[in-house]
């Protein structure tokens, strides 16, 4: 039987009882027994507090779960701040790992054109060479 039943299981019990208390009350004092007139307005307020335990224990289990509902959003919260912070670090990371990446590329590329001046120096110096050779074929450095 889910809760929302028992509710109303209770409330019609409740009603029933507020309605025999009632009773119970009008034939007492209609037949001047004060005992039975009594007992009515008894059963009366009994029905009464059983329905206020009844609003209460709902408003309570509201609170219980918006509380529990706000512990979750706070974890989420702080997992997702956590999340973010890895991504972070993440692509900081990402970021030195691509600069490291850029400044060999640049370095080879350097080397390269170093070695590519130097072997235009050396062509150049061979040609200086023969042109010198041509002239003067008989002497040498």
């Amino acid at each position: 039987m889910t809760d929302h039943e028992q509710t109303q299981e209770r409330a019609a019990g409740g009603l029933l009882g507020k309605v025999s208390g009632r009773a119970k009350q009008l034939v007492g004092s209609a037949f001047g027994n004060s005992q039975l007139d009594r007992e009515g307005r008894l059963q009366q307020v009994q029905v009464e507090v059983e329905e206020e335990a009844i609003e209460r224990s709902q408003e309570v289990d509201e609170k219980d779960a918006e509380a529990r509902l706000a512990i979750a959003k706070a974890e989420t919260e702080s997992e997702r701040r956590e999340v973010e912070q890895e991504l972070a670090q993440m692509s900081e990371e990402e970021r030195i790992e691509h600069e490291q990446a850029q400044g060999k590329r640049q370095a080879k590329a350097a080397h390269a054109e170093e070695v590519r001046e130097a072997t235009a120096l050396e062509r150049e110096a061979n040609r200086a060479d023969r042109a010198a050779d041509a002239i003067d074929p008989g002497q040498r450095r």
